[in-house]
């Protein structure tokens, strides 16, 4: 029987749904596993969140993380496979892609923007995907769909090592350098040789092989690649950067490697992280049909997750004076309460031009708070779709020119912030919160109320004005210029 373009077309549909609210079972087991063993509190309080929201998710069927990423798919093709296709491969993936991303009872957040040199202006369906193609042996096509976030995606790095150089070496050290945006705890995907864009690829698709770590580590290791997988996940793990940069024992789930024959003079090496939203399936068509995808089962989740925060105090965010903003300390669990305003990366680009005409904004900051925030779209009644955080250090450059002139006192997102942010934040009297990334679904059902107040042209970058009820956020840099994600790591790194 021949497989058809809509077998191809539907089956990417109903697998981009499906992961969207579904984490695959062996991250699930993985992360149940680091929050029993965590000891930091923090830490601990993050994955919890994380486990919670991915629990909700699958009995709600909504997005994971209000980012629901690029869509990837890889496809091998038998050679022998009887293909009743009229287009190219590329046009059918993207009818799939865009029924996802538009689906009605759980509209997807549209990222890709169209042209990445000039207007950015968004594709609004998500399109097109990133498409992989291999030709195989048999008479199936094999097919892997993943949705990768920006904030990992963007991590991701690539060096040309010389033969003799350690992989581990680089590897523990660059890991270092990326901060908390790529969302751990998560995998790291590892591609070795071939050449540039084989060694990406190889990273990349790796991301999609079950975790199995675990199981490695018992047995014991095989071979040069698996000593080399348990050394860098132990290396990392020690660097002590734990859930969210917070600090704690588990920073990655696994490491995945895999590697191709190479040029005698070169080391090719790439590295792209996955992040708490890891998200993939595979599946085979063979001219049956499109394929079929079974529910997990809700036991798959722990019964006993501590994501809740009775030591948290409670902040009226509008009532924000010095005195209350001195008071609080890195680590410390708040729950917001009141009116947040939503910008992130487009949002401040606009106000910063506004300024610069010598124009007002179109909302008063001054004493106010603002979250870094794109969210999904609301279906069903709700207030707000999934609303995490966005990676904070995209809005860095506008910081101090935000602080100084707007008076805005309070800034909520993800991971941490670089020197010149941390010193307009000092200078200015601010605070930095952070929220989980990977709980949005968690996250959005603390906002009671959304309205567009300016740049709505913008869409999910639009303004909006929320109202927040014990909205959970830990205190990532105080009004000292202290930040977690410099002490919590410290504290918490120990010899691999």
């Amino acid at each position: 029987m021949p497989i058809t373009e809509e077998h191809v077309a539907q089956s990417v549909a109903e697998a981009l749904q499906y992961i969207s609210y579904y984490h695959p079972p062996d991250f699930i087991a993985a992360m149940s596993e680091a929050y029993a063993r965590e000891e930091n509190p923090g830490a601990k309080q993050a994955i919890g969140q994380i486990l919670t929201n991915s629990r909700m998710c699958a009995l709600g069927h909504r997005p994971i993380c209000q980012d629901t990423g690029s869509v990837n798919v890889f496809v091998d093709i038998g050679v022998e496979a009887e293909l009743a296709w009229t287009r190219p491969l590329q046009e059918i993936v993207d009818e799939g892609s865009r029924r996802a991303y538009t689906h009605d009872d759980n509209p997807l957040r549209a990222s890709i923007v169209r042209d990445p040199l000039d207007a950015r202006k968004n594709t609004g369906d998500n399109t097109p995907a990133m498409v992989q193609v291999n030709m195989v042996a048999g008479d199936k096509v094999e097919i892997t769909v993943s949705a990768k976030g920006g904030g990992s995606e963007n991590k991701s790095k690539f060096a040309m090592l010389n033969p003799s150089d350690s992989i581990a070496d680089w590897v523990v050290n660059t890991v270092e350098t990326l901060g908390a945006g790529w969302c751990p705890p998560g995998m790291l995907g590892i591609g070795v040789g071939g050449s540039v864009d084989k060694s990406m690829a190889m990273a990349k698709a790796v991301l999609n092989e079950p975790i199995d770590i675990t199981e490695l580590r018992a047995r014991g290791p095989r071979d040069r690649v698996e000593e080399l997988r348990l050394e860098i996940l132990d290396r990392v793990n020690a660097l002590g950067i734990g859930a969210q940069g917070l600090g704690g024992l588990t920073t990655v789930l696994d490491v995945k490697i895999r590697h191709f024959p190479t040029h005698a003079a070169s080391l090719p090496v790439s590295l792209i992280p996955n992040c708490a939203a890891t998200r993939h399936l595979h599946f085979t068509l063979d001219g049956s049909g499109p394929a079929e995808f079974a529910a997990p089962d809700l036991s798959l989740w722990p019964e006993e997750i501590a994501s809740e925060t009775g030591d948290a105090v409670r902040l009226d965010l509008d009532a924000l004076d010095e005195a209350t903003l001195a008071g609080l300390a890195p680590g410390q669990t708040v729950l917001l309460n009141g009116t947040l305003y939503t910008g992130r990366d487009a949002a401040h680009k606009r106000m910063v031009e506004t300024l610069d005409r010598g124009e007002p904004l179109p909302v008063d900051l001054k004493g106010r708070a603002i979250y870094y925030v794109g969210p999904v779209d609301p279906v069903r009644g709700e207030v707000i779709g999934p609303a995490g955080p966005t990676t904070s250090t995209r809005m860095d450059k506008f910081t101090d020119r935000i602080l100084s002139e707007t008076g805005l006192k309070l800034m909520v997102g993800k991971a941490e912030r670089g020197e010149a942010a941390i010193e307009a934040i000092r200078k200015h009297g601010a605070v930095y919160l952070i929220a989980v990334g990977g709980a949005a679904y968690l996250v959005s059902k603390a906002i009671k109320s959304s309205t567009p107040v300016a740049y709505q042209d913008l869409g999910m970058e639009a303004i909006y004005e929320l109202r927040v009820e014990d909205m959970p956020v830990t205190v990532a840099v105080d009004t000292k210029g202290q930040s977690i994600h410099e002490i919590g790591p410290k504290r918490w790194r120990r010899s691999a």
